[in-house]
């Protein structure tokens, strides 16, 4: 059914509210939906409780990435026997925190030492927390983890592409007001003719035109025009002042045309998802540090450089057989029951004894490529020179964007920034290349943004997770159709194995989903053990 009237124009208030959506992002849609009161938000479960373990059971947990790592520490707590099996000698997983010193060898043999000056890090892998992530942020709370504010979007940051504007940054802000000014006018000018029909009563219109005018800074005629209204939003060109200082100038807004078609618009909705929604945090001191805690409480438990090579499983339990990667010896670790949270990615590549259903589910999930560059400078000369303080200046450029330290702010020394955070065919494009040349086109396609990238260089490190030897891979991409088919066998328990991580959650890419997915396979498994006892 097509939403709209003969004339273009939208139905109903449904229907409206879906174009102001489609046309100006979630937050122009949001002010018209509060002003005609409608708005919702999404429930929470809280946090697990495990009781009652059968004496004597044990479980073997494969991976001590967040989600094996969250498992380990509830199911000890239940009181239940854990051993842990970990492929690196650290643990996290994909919680990880480059620093200088840090060495690490990819697929292929390329070899990276990290060289950052002392307390400065790159986050190459999950580099934020949304305020609603519950279970991740109640750990970092539980284990005493600092937080500090992370900054998805800054105002004050770039939006840049290559073809408009001369190649030229333009400032968010401008590009922002400017774009939610053009729109509102637009739908005000259709608005005060009379146009919107069906079920957009006078008194919606009234409401709807009031809304616009406050949300695109539009004057009394309903017109975007330089005003004090508008340059309280893009910044003004003179700024007001104290004393005799000069008198404030208001800025002039990028043409309709020319901002529709440099595409800048495109990035405006960064912030509207709900997981980029303020607040968004950190822990102090590295993305790694709630690992780390996580860690410290299942220590005696964790067994570093094991790399499983076969997962076997009857009616009596299950014999993982792995290699102590230190010394090359081949290990067995026998347990009543398994929490495999290995990524699939890996997992697929093991000899695993599970059902054809779980086995097919395995095998369905490909793995996101991606690269993240972190960048070493002289100085801070984005605060210094820009007055970029956190957040991040998105690009069409193959690097696509820039995150600025959420930390540090105004040090006069050196500091890191994410130089590039690539998906898809530029990343393997990137990753053709050697470490030294990747973090070379990083800098020079930073450049572009910032000319004083090339003077003000020191070091750099380039991550590119589908050459990561443990992971092959960012995350587990499901398709709509893979999800449909295998989402629910992949999650079950498959005899005495349940899987759990990003990829077993409806949140991938996130710790969140990690931490989600762990807490529901070991209550269905505790469920499950105490039912057979």
């Amino acid at each position: 059914m097509n939403p709209l009237s003969p004339q273009g124009l939208p139905r109903t208030r449904r229907d409206l509210l879906g174009l102001i959506g489609k046309l100006a992002g979630s937050t122009a849609m949001y002010h018209a939906m509060t002003s005609l009161g409608h708005a919702a938000e999404s429930p929470y479960q809280g946090p697990i409780q495990l009781q009652g373990a059968p004496k004597g059971a044990s479980i073997l947990v494969l991976g001590a990435g967040i989600a094996g790592l969250v498992g380990a520490y509830e199911l000890r707590k239940a009181g239940y026997k854990v051993q842990v099996l970990e492929y690196n000698n650290r643990a996290g997983g994909r919680a990880w925190t480059l620093r200088g010193g840090d060495e690490f060898t990819e697929l292929g043999g390329a070899k990276q030492k990290v060289e950052f000056d002392k307390g400065l890090y790159v986050n190459p892998g999950p580099w934020r927390l949304p305020y609603h992530h519950h279970g991740i942020l109640g750990y970092a709370h539980q284990l005493g983890v600092p937080l500090e504010p992370f900054m998805q979007v800054n105002y004050n940051a770039y939006l840049h592409s290559k073809n408009a504007y001369g190649g030229k940054p333009q400032r968010f802000r401008h590009v922002q007001a400017d774009f939610h000014g053009h729109v509102a006018e637009l739908l005000s000018k259709a608005t005060n003719k009379n146009q919107l029909d069906g079920e957009v009563t006078a008194e919606d219109r009234d409401k709807l035109l009031e809304a616009m005018k406050h949300w695109g800074a539009l004057d009394k005629s309903y017109r975007y025009t330089p005003s004090e209204a508008m340059s309280n939003r893009r910044g003004y060109d003179v700024s007001p002042g104290g004393g005799l200082m000069p008198a404030p100038a208001y800025s002039t807004p990028l043409a309709p045309k020319d901002l529709m078609k440099s595409n800048l618009w495109r990035y405006l909705s960064v912030g509207h998802d709900e997981e980029f929604h303020t607040a968004i945090f950190q822990p102090v001191g590295g993305m790694d540090q709630i690992a780390q805690a996580l860690y410290r409480e299942v220590a005696d438990l964790v067994q570093f450089n094991a790399r499983v090579t076969a997962i076997d499983q009857n009616d009596q339990g299950v014999t993982v057989a792995y290699t102590d990667t230190a010394s090359g010896a081949t290990r067995q670790a026998k347990a009543d029951w398994c929490l495999c949270t290995l990524p699939l990615s890996i997992l697929s590549q093991i000899d695993i004894q599970v059902s054809a259903p779980m086995q097919a589910a395995i095998e369905a999930v490909p793995y996101e490529a991606c690269v993240k560059v972190g960048l070493q400078f002289k100085r801070r000369f984005w605060e210094q020179d820009d007055h970029i303080y956190g957040g991040i200046t998105f690009t069409d450029l193959p690097n696509t964007l820039i995150g600025y330290p959420a930390t540090g702010y105004g040090s006069r020394g050196k500091g890191v920034l994410l130089g590039a955070y690539i998906w898809g065919p530029n990343a393997y494009e990137f990753t053709a290349r050697t470490p030294a040349e990747r973090v070379a086109l990083a800098v020079k396609y930073g450049s572009q943004i910032h000319p004083q990238y090339e003077k003000e260089f020191e070091t750099g490190v380039a991550v590119g997770w589908h050459r990561v030897p443990w992971t092959n891979g960012c995350f587990g991409n499901w398709s709509d159709e893979a999800r449909k088919a295998h989402y629910k066998n992949l999650c079950q328990i498959d005899g005495r194995i349940v899987l759990a991580g990003e990829h077993a959650s409806l949140i991938p890419a996130w710790q969140e989903g990690a931490v989600l997915s762990s807490h529901d396979a070991i209550s269905r498994l505790h469920a499950r053990i105490k039912a057979a006892a």
